[in-house]
């Protein structure tokens, strides 16, 4: 799957530790398939552990996605734990991304100014502290999570509720000002909502999931064949 995706045009993938039986080992796998295509290889993280932010960046994951970051502080200890000293503390070892130790120094320089920070804003306290999360030296991008943000206002999976409209709306804006690029999930693969989305400013933008285009792609094309008969 992660072979089939990479060869399919994404500037990206993310495998997904947060909501999935993935395995460590089984990452390392697919990080190495997805960077071994040119495409740049994410993981998103079960939480803010340094101990997992280590050990997926030495399998050779250009960035990490940071789930439930609510306050500059979750997002500082995420920057300090991808980075090396000085600017991290990040234990150094010599595995899959440094060539086993063949491209320790070029790794070095690549990480510092390279290795890329997404913080999820999926909490209402997120929200509240988005201009002190965006402003932490070392935070690149931030992806919505529609779910989680709306369950955290009470109201889950309620997209056009009001509170949930000012709560995006706010969002937008505060990333705007600080030129910080961002976006959302798109859960089910529709083009349509690929471009309202990209029309609406947004540039960092996860676009589907592997088990929802196989779905998707199989339903679609079973309900036409059975239209005809």
């Amino acid at each position: 799957m992660a072979e089939i995706m990479a060869a399919a045009g994404f500037d990206w993938l993310a495998v997904d530790l947060e909501h999935s039986t993935i395995s460590l080992r089984e990452a390392e796998d697919l990080i190495r398939i997805i960077d071994l295509k040119g495409v740049v290889p994410f993981v998103r993280l079960a939480s803010n552990n340094p101990e997992q932010i280590k050990r997926v960046m030495d399998a050779g994951a250009h960035g990490v996605i940071v789930p439930m970051v609510k306050s500059c502080e979750d997002a500082e200890q995420a920057v300090m734990s991808v980075k090396y000293p000085p600017t991290g503390n990040r234990s150094i070892g010599l595995a899959r991304a440094q060539g086993y130790g063949v491209r320790f120094d070029e790794y070095f320089d690549w990480q510092r100014d390279n290795s890329i920070v997404v913080v999820q804003i999926e909490h209402i306290d997120a929200v509240r502290n988005l201009s002190s999360i965006l402003a932490v030296p070392g935070v690149d991008a931030y992806i919505i999570g529609p779910y989680d943000l709306s369950g955290s206002l009470g109201i889950p999976g309620c997209f056009d509720a009001p509170e949930f409209s000012e709560a995006m709306e706010c969002i937008h804006n505060t990333a705007h000002a600080a030129g910080i690029p961002g976006g959302v999930h798109i859960v089910e693969p529709d083009p349509k909502e690929l471009r309202r989305r990209i029309n609406q400013g947004n540039r960092f933008i996860a676009y589907g999931i592997d088990t929802r285009i196989l779905d998707v792609g199989c339903r679609v094309g079973i309900s036409d064949l059975k239209g005809e008969l």
